[in-house]
Protein backbone atom coordinates (compact mmCIF):
# COMPACT_ATOMS: atom_id res chain seq x y z
CA UNK A 1 0.00 0.00 0.00
CA UNK A 2 2.68 2.21 0.79
CA UNK A 3 4.50 1.95 -2.94
CA UNK A 4 0.97 2.80 -4.13
CA UNK A 5 0.36 5.98 -2.12
CA UNK A 6 3.89 6.92 -3.05
CA UNK A 7 3.29 6.66 -6.66
CA UNK A 8 0.42 8.37 -6.58
CA UNK A 9 1.94 11.54 -4.69
CA UNK A 10 4.38 11.73 -7.40
CA UNK A 11 1.67 11.63 -10.26
CA UNK A 12 0.04 14.32 -8.43
CA UNK A 13 3.00 16.16 -7.89
CA UNK A 14 4.24 16.00 -12.06
CA UNK A 15 0.62 16.45 -12.30
CA UNK A 16 1.08 20.24 -10.71
CA UNK A 17 4.81 20.55 -12.55
CA UNK A 18 3.69 20.57 -16.05
CA UNK A 19 1.73 23.99 -15.28
CA UNK A 20 5.08 25.20 -14.67
CA UNK A 21 6.79 23.37 -17.30
CA UNK A 22 6.12 25.41 -20.72
CA UNK A 23 8.61 27.44 -21.14
CA UNK A 24 11.33 24.78 -20.61
CA UNK A 25 9.36 21.77 -21.94
CA UNK A 26 11.22 21.79 -25.30
CA UNK A 27 14.49 22.03 -23.61
CA UNK A 28 13.81 19.35 -20.87
CA UNK A 29 12.51 16.58 -23.26
CA UNK A 30 14.76 15.69 -25.90
CA UNK A 31 14.18 13.06 -28.69
CA UNK A 32 16.39 10.87 -30.75
CA UNK A 33 15.30 10.49 -34.26
CA UNK A 34 15.59 7.20 -35.29
CA UNK A 35 15.90 8.14 -39.33
CA UNK A 36 18.94 10.88 -38.91
CA UNK A 37 20.56 9.03 -35.65
CA UNK A 38 21.17 11.59 -33.76
CA UNK A 39 19.60 13.38 -30.75
CA UNK A 40 17.18 16.57 -30.68
CA UNK A 41 15.54 18.90 -28.38
CA UNK A 42 11.91 17.84 -28.86
CA UNK A 43 11.12 22.07 -30.27
CA UNK A 44 13.47 21.20 -33.10
CA UNK A 45 10.85 18.63 -34.45
CA UNK A 46 7.62 20.25 -34.16
CA UNK A 47 7.95 21.35 -38.06
CA UNK A 48 8.20 17.81 -38.64
CA UNK A 49 5.60 16.62 -36.54
CA UNK A 50 3.05 19.23 -37.51
CA UNK A 51 3.32 17.70 -40.99
CA UNK A 52 1.06 14.62 -40.13
CA UNK A 53 -2.03 13.66 -39.32
CA UNK A 54 -1.32 11.52 -36.88
CA UNK A 55 1.42 10.97 -33.88
CA UNK A 56 1.15 7.86 -32.31
CA UNK A 57 2.92 8.57 -28.75
CA UNK A 58 3.57 5.09 -26.95
CA UNK A 59 3.52 4.42 -22.80
CA UNK A 60 3.71 2.05 -20.56
CA UNK A 61 0.88 2.35 -18.73
CA UNK A 62 1.97 2.58 -15.32
CA UNK A 63 4.75 5.21 -15.66
CA UNK A 64 3.96 8.81 -15.03
CA UNK A 65 7.16 9.79 -16.97
CA UNK A 66 5.50 8.48 -20.00
CA UNK A 67 1.48 10.51 -19.36
CA UNK A 68 4.13 13.87 -18.80
CA UNK A 69 5.96 13.44 -22.11
CA UNK A 70 2.83 12.34 -23.92
CA UNK A 71 1.69 15.91 -22.21
CA UNK A 72 4.73 17.60 -23.16
CA UNK A 73 4.33 16.77 -26.56
CA UNK A 74 0.58 17.84 -26.87
CA UNK A 75 1.56 21.37 -25.57
CA UNK A 76 4.19 21.64 -27.92
CA UNK A 77 1.99 21.15 -30.50
CA UNK A 78 -0.51 23.02 -29.14
CA UNK A 79 1.96 25.74 -28.26
CA UNK A 80 3.24 26.11 -32.41
CA UNK A 81 -0.13 26.75 -33.44
CA UNK A 82 -1.65 23.43 -34.69
CA UNK A 83 -5.15 22.30 -34.90
CA UNK A 84 -4.61 19.08 -32.01
CA UNK A 85 -7.11 16.88 -31.01
CA UNK A 86 -5.87 13.98 -28.35
CA UNK A 87 -7.19 10.10 -29.46
CA UNK A 88 -6.75 7.80 -26.66
CA UNK A 89 -7.02 3.84 -25.70
CA UNK A 90 -8.54 4.73 -22.53
CA UNK A 91 -12.12 5.23 -23.70
CA UNK A 92 -14.05 3.56 -25.85
CA UNK A 93 -15.52 5.18 -28.79
CA UNK A 94 -19.33 5.38 -27.38
CA UNK A 95 -18.02 7.77 -24.64
CA UNK A 96 -17.76 10.54 -26.76
CA UNK A 97 -20.39 12.73 -26.00
CA UNK A 98 -19.35 12.53 -22.21
CA UNK A 99 -15.52 13.19 -23.09
CA UNK A 100 -17.29 16.11 -25.31
CA UNK A 101 -18.83 17.34 -22.22
CA UNK A 102 -15.77 17.46 -19.76
CA UNK A 103 -13.70 19.69 -22.82
CA UNK A 104 -16.85 22.02 -23.28
CA UNK A 105 -16.46 22.07 -19.20
CA UNK A 106 -20.34 20.19 -18.70
CA UNK A 107 -18.91 17.34 -16.59
CA UNK A 108 -17.75 17.91 -12.97
CA UNK A 109 -14.62 16.10 -12.36
CA UNK A 110 -16.14 14.21 -10.25
CA UNK A 111 -18.52 12.72 -13.08
CA UNK A 112 -15.23 12.29 -15.24
CA UNK A 113 -13.52 10.46 -13.04
CA UNK A 114 -16.69 8.11 -12.43
CA UNK A 115 -16.69 7.60 -16.31
CA UNK A 116 -12.51 7.29 -16.42
CA UNK A 117 -12.77 4.40 -14.09
CA UNK A 118 -15.32 2.71 -15.57
CA UNK A 119 -13.05 2.55 -18.85
CA UNK A 120 -9.87 2.09 -17.00
CA UNK A 121 -8.24 0.90 -14.17
CA UNK A 122 -4.81 2.68 -14.08
CA UNK A 123 -4.96 5.81 -10.96
CA UNK A 124 -6.63 8.67 -12.32
CA UNK A 125 -3.28 10.55 -11.50
CA UNK A 126 -2.09 9.03 -14.21
CA UNK A 127 -3.70 10.85 -17.00
CA UNK A 128 -5.19 14.07 -14.64
CA UNK A 129 -2.84 16.86 -15.94
CA UNK A 130 -3.61 15.72 -19.17
CA UNK A 131 -7.38 15.77 -19.08
CA UNK A 132 -6.91 18.57 -17.60
CA UNK A 133 -4.74 20.77 -20.20
CA UNK A 134 -7.05 19.15 -22.71
CA UNK A 135 -10.18 20.92 -20.85
CA UNK A 136 -8.23 23.71 -20.42
CA UNK A 137 -7.51 24.52 -23.96
CA UNK A 138 -10.29 22.86 -25.29
CA UNK A 139 -8.50 19.97 -27.15
CA UNK A 140 -11.45 17.61 -28.44
CA UNK A 141 -10.64 14.25 -26.62
CA UNK A 142 -11.57 11.33 -28.34
CA UNK A 143 -12.19 7.98 -27.62
CA UNK A 144 -10.66 5.26 -29.71
CA UNK A 145 -11.31 1.72 -27.84
CA UNK A 146 -14.11 -0.93 -28.30
CA UNK A 147 -16.19 -2.72 -25.26
CA UNK A 148 -12.95 -4.49 -23.32
CA UNK A 149 -15.11 -7.63 -22.82
CA UNK A 150 -15.11 -7.99 -26.52
CA UNK A 151 -11.22 -8.01 -26.72
CA UNK A 152 -10.97 -10.12 -23.47
CA UNK A 153 -13.42 -12.51 -25.48
CA UNK A 154 -11.22 -12.77 -28.44
CA UNK A 155 -8.29 -13.50 -25.99
CA UNK A 156 -9.56 -16.25 -24.49
CA UNK A 157 -12.32 -17.55 -27.35
CA UNK A 158 -10.73 -16.85 -31.07
CA UNK A 159 -12.90 -13.73 -33.11
CA UNK A 160 -15.25 -16.27 -34.41
CA UNK A 161 -16.86 -16.57 -30.91
CA UNK A 162 -18.17 -13.17 -31.08
CA UNK A 163 -21.37 -12.78 -32.29
CA UNK A 164 -22.89 -11.23 -34.79
CA UNK A 165 -24.08 -8.23 -32.58
CA UNK A 166 -20.54 -8.24 -30.92
CA UNK A 167 -19.45 -8.24 -34.20
CA UNK A 168 -21.59 -5.22 -35.29
CA UNK A 169 -19.79 -2.81 -32.86
CA UNK A 170 -16.69 -3.53 -34.46
CA UNK A 171 -17.86 -2.03 -38.01
CA UNK A 172 -15.33 -2.95 -40.92
CA UNK A 173 -13.08 -5.36 -38.61
CA UNK A 174 -12.01 -8.73 -39.79
CA UNK A 175 -9.50 -10.70 -38.07
CA UNK A 176 -6.90 -12.90 -39.91
CA UNK A 177 -3.41 -13.22 -38.35
CA UNK A 178 -1.02 -13.41 -40.48
CA UNK A 179 2.61 -15.20 -39.52
CA UNK A 180 5.01 -12.24 -39.54
CA UNK A 181 1.92 -9.98 -37.37
CA UNK A 182 2.25 -13.82 -35.23
CA UNK A 183 5.95 -13.18 -35.37
CA UNK A 184 6.38 -9.57 -34.45
CA UNK A 185 3.72 -9.87 -31.35
CA UNK A 186 5.66 -12.65 -30.50
CA UNK A 187 9.06 -10.72 -29.97
CA UNK A 188 7.27 -7.63 -29.20
CA UNK A 189 5.89 -9.57 -26.10
CA UNK A 190 7.86 -12.42 -25.53
CA UNK A 191 6.27 -15.80 -26.00
CA UNK A 192 4.93 -16.07 -22.34
CA UNK A 193 3.52 -13.03 -22.35
CA UNK A 194 -0.08 -14.03 -23.16
CA UNK A 195 0.48 -16.44 -19.97
CA UNK A 196 -2.34 -19.47 -20.46
CA UNK A 197 -3.72 -17.95 -23.47
CA UNK A 198 -3.87 -19.30 -26.95
CA UNK A 199 -1.50 -17.92 -28.75
CA UNK A 200 -3.63 -17.21 -31.94
CA UNK A 201 -6.08 -15.82 -29.88
CA UNK A 202 -4.03 -13.42 -27.91
CA UNK A 203 -2.73 -11.88 -31.45
CA UNK A 204 -6.08 -11.93 -32.53
CA UNK A 205 -7.28 -9.70 -29.98
CA UNK A 206 -4.39 -7.57 -30.35
CA UNK A 207 -5.02 -7.37 -33.96
CA UNK A 208 -8.90 -6.32 -33.27
CA UNK A 209 -7.68 -3.26 -31.10
CA UNK A 210 -5.31 -2.12 -33.13
CA UNK A 211 -7.70 -2.12 -36.44
CA UNK A 212 -10.67 -0.58 -34.28
CA UNK A 213 -8.20 2.17 -33.10
CA UNK A 214 -7.13 2.73 -36.47
CA UNK A 215 -10.75 2.86 -37.71
CA UNK A 216 -12.42 5.49 -35.28
CA UNK A 217 -9.14 7.58 -35.68
CA UNK A 218 -9.23 7.26 -39.26
CA UNK A 219 -13.19 8.63 -38.66
CA UNK A 220 -12.39 11.64 -36.80
CA UNK A 221 -9.63 13.02 -38.37
CA UNK A 222 -11.63 12.53 -42.47
CA UNK A 223 -14.47 14.44 -40.40
CA UNK A 224 -12.06 17.24 -39.10
CA UNK A 225 -9.18 17.45 -41.41
CA UNK A 226 -7.92 20.62 -40.23
CA UNK A 227 -6.74 18.25 -36.63
CA UNK A 228 -3.42 16.72 -35.94
CA UNK A 229 -4.63 14.00 -33.89
CA UNK A 230 -1.93 12.90 -30.95
CA UNK A 231 -2.79 9.13 -30.27
CA UNK A 232 -2.18 8.06 -26.61
CA UNK A 233 -1.54 4.04 -26.27
CA UNK A 234 0.75 1.42 -25.15
CA UNK A 235 3.36 1.04 -26.87
CA UNK A 236 2.61 -2.23 -27.84
CA UNK A 237 -0.23 -0.79 -30.61
CA UNK A 238 1.92 2.44 -31.30
CA UNK A 239 4.70 0.60 -33.39
CA UNK A 240 4.71 0.65 -36.80
CA UNK A 241 3.20 -2.41 -37.17
CA UNK A 242 -0.02 -2.15 -35.21
CA UNK A 243 -2.07 0.70 -35.08
CA UNK A 244 -0.22 2.56 -38.07
CA UNK A 245 0.26 -0.52 -40.43
CA UNK A 246 -3.54 -0.29 -39.90
CA UNK A 247 -4.24 3.37 -40.81
CA UNK A 248 -1.27 2.95 -43.51
CA UNK A 249 -4.09 0.08 -45.51
CA UNK A 250 -6.98 2.35 -45.41
CA UNK A 251 -5.14 5.85 -45.85
CA UNK A 252 -2.33 7.67 -47.21
CA UNK A 253 -2.20 10.22 -44.80
CA UNK A 254 1.03 11.05 -43.09
CA UNK A 255 2.12 9.64 -39.37
CA UNK A 256 4.73 9.51 -36.78
CA UNK A 257 5.78 7.10 -34.13
CA UNK A 258 6.97 8.26 -31.09
CA UNK A 259 8.07 5.90 -27.54
CA UNK A 260 9.53 6.41 -24.81
CA UNK A 261 12.47 4.92 -23.75
CA UNK A 262 13.30 2.33 -21.84
CA UNK A 263 16.29 1.01 -20.87
CA UNK A 264 17.44 -2.24 -21.86
CA UNK A 265 14.13 -2.35 -24.18
CA UNK A 266 12.99 0.71 -26.02
CA UNK A 267 16.77 2.48 -26.94
CA UNK A 268 18.36 4.07 -30.49
CA UNK A 269 20.65 0.42 -29.95
CA UNK A 270 16.85 -1.77 -30.53
CA UNK A 271 14.85 1.12 -32.27
CA UNK A 272 14.97 1.11 -36.52
CA UNK A 273 12.97 2.96 -38.71
CA UNK A 274 10.63 0.30 -38.84
CA UNK A 275 9.61 0.06 -35.43
CA UNK A 276 9.47 4.07 -34.92
CA UNK A 277 10.44 7.32 -36.13
CA UNK A 278 11.26 8.75 -32.87
CA UNK A 279 12.29 7.44 -29.32
CA UNK A 280 11.67 10.59 -25.96
CA UNK A 281 14.03 10.84 -23.90
CA UNK A 282 13.68 12.75 -20.26
CA UNK A 283 16.61 15.14 -20.11
CA UNK A 284 16.26 15.83 -16.40
CA UNK A 285 18.86 18.16 -16.34
CA UNK A 286 18.74 20.05 -19.78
Amino acid sequence: MKRVILGLSLSWFLGLTAWTMADDALLKYKVYDVRHKRQVALGEIMDDLKKNRFILVGEHHSDEHHHLAQLMVIQALHDSGARVAVGMEMFRQDTQRDLDRWVAGELSEAAFQKLYYENWDLPWPMYSMIFHYVRENRIPLIGLNIPREITQQVAREGFESLTNAQKGKLPDVTCRVDRQYMDTIRRAYGAHAHGHMNFNYFCEAQLVWDKAMAIHALGYIRQNPDRIMVLLTGIGHAWKWAIPTQIRERSDLPLAVMVPEVPDSVEPATVSGDDADYIVIENVNP
